[in-house]
């Protein structure tokens, strides 16, 4: 038996296996959420296994993996005989996902008012500046994207971790409804003027406010995904 194929070999070789599939996990998984949060890979389109190892370069165990954790996180879904594909999110559920992050929201709302500093302040103000230049160039999907970055700043300055993990994992949920919310007639002006009491709420320091005009935003959000109220 030669060196390379000598029993105490095994768990080294084991071991790098294991790591070569990890780091796999970890680049497909990057790269579906991109592509799924992007609207690049829509609602119900398939993931073929073969094709996924082609295009990030990994292993079927790397993608399988990767796929699993998506689907952990509401992102995909694995149909019987089938394989997996891009969850689709109906208008209820999506409904519900935002019931859920007002909750949430209005709590990162609340405990940013009582930590922002004057720096974040500005920031934060900057952000609706942005957002108001794109909203009135007709830019809805800018208006949006930035609309998404005050959120953001928001949660990470509540210091509220775990809020902001489950935020992320819901909002991934709700790229096609997002996209068609965005582009709906007058809604980029509608969401401008949300942010932007939810910002002066915070930069007040108001905890009580901020929770609450953070909750009738996503409130509005909620009401505006239902078709019926076009």
């Amino acid at each position: 038996m030669s060196r390379a194929d000598s029993p105490a070999d095994a768990p080294t070789a084991a071991v790098t296996t294991a790591a070569r599939d990890g780091a796999g996990q970890v680049r497909v998984a990057a790269g579906l959420r991109t592509a799924i949060q992007s609207g690049e890979f829509a609602p119900g389109a398939r993931l073929v296994e073969a094709d996924l190892m082609d295009l990030f370069g990994v292993s079927r165990a790397g993608v399988r993996l990767a796929l699993a954790e998506l689907a952990a996180d509401g992102l995909v879904e694995r149909v019987q005989n089938k394989g997996a594909r891009v969850r689709v999110v109906g208008i209820a559920e999506a409904v519900e996902i935002v019931e859920c992050r007002m909750v949430l929201e209005g709590l990162c709302a609340a405990k940013a008012a009582g930590r922002a500093t004057a720096a974040e302040h500005a920031e934060l103000r900057g952000l609706i500046g942005r957002m108001r230049a794109a909203a009135e160039a007709g830019d809805a999907l800018g208006a949006s994207e930035l609309g998404h970055q005050v959120h953001r700043r928001i949660q990470e300055i509540s210091g509220q971790v775990t809020a902001l993990r489950t935020i992320e994992r819901l909002r991934g949920q709700l790229v096609r409804h997002q996209f068609r919310l965005a582009l709906r007639p007058g809604r980029a002006r509608e969401s401008l003027s949300e942010h932007a009491a939810v910002v002066e709420a915070v930069i007040a320091g108001d905890p009580e406010k901020a929770e609450a005009v953070m909750r009738e935003h996503l409130r509005q959000v909620a009401r505006a995904l239902d078709p019926r109220n076009a």
